[in-house]
């Protein structure tokens, strides 16, 4: 059960890095918005990885770890342009097909398949998703299918959810490959800076905004670095799309994070849709093997 905890803290972890970043940064642009907990995460890893250990490295490590440079880079900015332009209730409930998804990459990449219980908790999670997009003032069966095309930021974080599917089951390969720590920390110590200089070089950011907010900064960063360390220890201990179901609980926290803060509307309904995920991942916990 000790893979279930890392990925219950990981769920909390993002769903509070998104609220943060929603609320102190949605004025800046979209670049910047993304830049900041890049850059104030820097610290937390690197000297994470000055104290781990080298483990060997072999060619499927190597490899993996220059494909997933690209494939964690883009998904990055469209989920930072998503929550940016649409409310968090519309946008995050969008990442639970992640396992669906993975139902597919997980067996091809890593020879994983869920049994009955684990398809019964991820439909679920699926589901949860799907009501969350319900309206009660306006019920309709097709209704969180349209808020797809109607919302921007609902169809960019699907595609963020496909996207995740590949590089949560290859993450995992890189990490058999290697150990956790080192690929976690390795690899968001090159893929960080590299993301700030492409922005930097095509004039999409300015040093001056990055440095204007130290502390809140620093928080974002730190809160970018838990996510990105119990998600690694989490998905190293079980199946990934298991692993990923959890994860998803940050939607959970991301309706009542949306209500709570930003005063988004419609809350019981999506609470609901969340107590639904919930179940799907107590069913995981408790039933899949």
């Amino acid at each position: 059960m000790t893979w279930f905890v890392f990925a219950f803290l990981t769920a909390l972890s993002v769903a509070v890095h998104d609220a943060w970043v929603k609320k102190w940064f949605s004025s800046l642009s979209t670049y910047e918005m993304l830049a900041i907990p890049l850059v104030y995460s820097l610290p937390w890893t690197v000297a994470s990885l000055l104290v781990v250990n080298v483990p060997p490295l072999d060619r499927v490590f190597y490899l993996t770890f220059l494909v997933l440079l690209p494939l964690n880079a883009v998904p990055l900015f469209m989920y930072i342009r998503a929550i940016q332009v649409s409310p968090l209730s519309l946008t995050v409930p969008y990442l639970a097909f992640t396992p669906v998804f993975m139902i597919a990459t997980g067996f091809l990449f890593l020879g994983e398949m869920p049994d009955i219980w684990g398809f019964v908790g991820i439909g679920a999670v699926c589901a949860g998703s799907y009501v969350l997009n319900m309206d009660l003032r306006n019920l309709s069966l097709l209704g969180p299918l349209r808020s797809v095309f109607k919302e921007t930021g609902s169809w960019m974080m699907l595609i963020v959810s496909f996207i995740y599917s590949i590089t949560s089951v290859l993450g995992k390969l890189a990490i058999l490959h290697s150990s956790v720590l080192f690929f976690q920390m390795a690899f968001f110590v090159v893929l960080n800076p590299l993301i700030v200089l492409i922005f930097l070089a095509l004039g999409k950011i300015r040093m001056r905004t990055l440095i204007r907010y130290p502390v809140k900064g620093l928080v974002a960063g730190l809160l970018f670095y838990s996510h990105i360390f119990f998600h690694g220890y989490g998905i190293s201990m079980t199946k990934a799309a298991y692993m990923v179901s959890v994860k998803r609980l940050s939607i959970v926290f991301g309706v009542i994070f949306g209500a709570l803060v930003f005063g988004e509307d419609n809350f019981w309904m999506r609470l609901f849709g969340a107590l639904l995920m919930f179940s799907g991942a107590v069913a995981i916990v408790l039933m899949a093997g």
